[in-house]
C-alpha cells in the first residue's frame, strides 16, 4: 500500500499516520507512507509502483486529488483506500468508512472494493462528492480561516456568513440537455452524497455514491427569511420540500449566467459563466463496508 498525505493540510497528523503505518504492517502489509508537498510527489509515488492499493490519509480535498489523479492518468483500475483525516469527511461518512483512522486501518485489511460514481467536468476535473455553485461556494470561502479552531463547525458557520452577504445569482440550468430553471437563485448543487459539510446538512436523503445517478437540487430562497428557513431545513433533508426548491435526478448539468465560484469537494474555483458536469457511473473502486453494513 502507499499512503498519500498532503503534508501542508492544517489537519496533518504525522504521529496518527505513523500509528496507521505500523497497524497496516503488522499484519503484514508493505507501506511505503508519502507525505506529498510539491504538485508532482503524487505522480512520483504512483510512478514508482503501479500495482498498489493507494491510500489518501486525508480530508475530502484528499481523496479528490488521488482519485482526480488518477482519472487524468487512466488509472482508475487501481483500487483506492480512504484514511479519513480531515475536516468534514464527508465521503467516509456517506459510506460508512470509520471516522477513527486505525479504524478505518482495520476496515482496509478486511474491507472489500466497491464501485463507486464519478462527476466530471468539462476539463476533466473529478468531484466525488458535491458540486456547489452560488451560496455553497462562498460558505466554503468563508469556511477555510476558521476551519483550524472549529473543525466540522466552520461549514455552519461560514454558511452564515456567506448568506448574509449574499442574495442570490441569476442562473440557467438543464438537466440531460433540457432547461429546468431559471431566474436569480440561492444554490445550485449537484450530488451523488446525501451528507455534505460534515454531516451538518442532507444535501439529498435519497442520493448515494454508486447508483449511478446525479442528484440537482436548485433553491431560490433568495429573500433573508427564506434563506434561514431553507438553511434550517437543510439540516435534516426536508427543503426539498419547499415549493422554491427544485429536486430532480439526471446524468448531465449545465449552469451558466452570472458570474458564479464552484465548489468541488470542498475546493473552490471560478469565476465561471459557464459549466457542465457528466455523470461517470461506477467509475473508481473504494475499499468500504458492504451496502448491507
Amino acid at each position: 500500500m502507499i499512503l498519500f498525505t498532503n503534508a501542508k493540510a492544517g489537519t496533518h497528523d504525522a504521529e496518527t499516520l505513523d500509528r496507521v503505518a505500523g497497524l497496516l504492517r503488522d499484519a503484514g502489509r508493505e507501506v511505503t507512507v508519502c507525505p506529498c508537498v510539491e504538485s508532482g510527489d503524487l505522480d512520483e509515488a504512483l510512478d514508482k509502483d503501479r500495482k498498489a492499493v493507494v491510500v489518501a490519509a486525508g480530508g475530502d480535498g484528499s481523496i479528490n486529488r488521488l482519485v482526480g489523479t488518477l482519472h487524468r492518468r487512466g488509472e482508475l483500475d487501481r483500487t483506492v483506500g480512504l484514511v479519513p483525516m480531515g475536516t468534514g469527511n464527508d465521503l467516509a461518512r456517506n459510506l460508512g468508512i470509520p471516522l477513527d483512522p486505525q479504524e478505518a486501518a482495520r476496515l482496509l485489511l478486511d474491507g472489500g472494493p466497491r464501485e463507486l460514481d464519478m462527476i466530471v467536468d468539462e476539463d476533466g476535473r473529478a468531484t466525488l462528492n458535491a458540486v456547489h455553485v452560488g451560496i455553497g461556494a462562498s460558505a466554503a470561502q468563508s469556511a477555510t480561516r476558521f476551519k483550524s479552531r472549529l473543525g466540522p463547525a466552520a461549514f455552519p458557520v461560514g454558511a452564515v456568513l456567506a448568506g448574509v452577504r449574499h442574495s442570490g445569482w441569476r442562473l440557467r440550468i438543464k438537466a440531460d440537455g433540457e432547461q429546468v430553471a431559471e431566474g436569480r437563485f440561492l444554490m445550485a448543487a449537484i450530488t451523488n452524497a446525501p451528507g455534505i459539510a460534515g454531516g451538518s446538512a442532507q444535501l439529498a436523503t435519497d442520493a448515494h455514491p454508486g447508483d449511478g445517478r446525479l442528484e440537482l437540487v436548485v433553491s431560490a430562497a433568495t429573500g433573508p427569511i427564506a434563506r434561514i428557513a431553507y438553511a434550517l431545513r437543510l439540516r435534516d433533508g426536508s427543503h426539498r420540500y419547499r415549493d422554491d426548491v427544485l429536486h430532480t435526478t439526471a446524468c448531465e448539468v449545465t449552469i451558466s449566467g452570472q458570474e458564479f465560484r464552484v465548489n468541488s469537494d470542498g475546493e473552490v474555483s471560478g469565476p465561471y459563466t459557464s459549466r457542465t458536469w457528466t455523470l461517470h457511473p461506477g467509475a473508481w473502486r473504494l475499499i468500504a463496508p458492504s451496502k448491507a453494513a
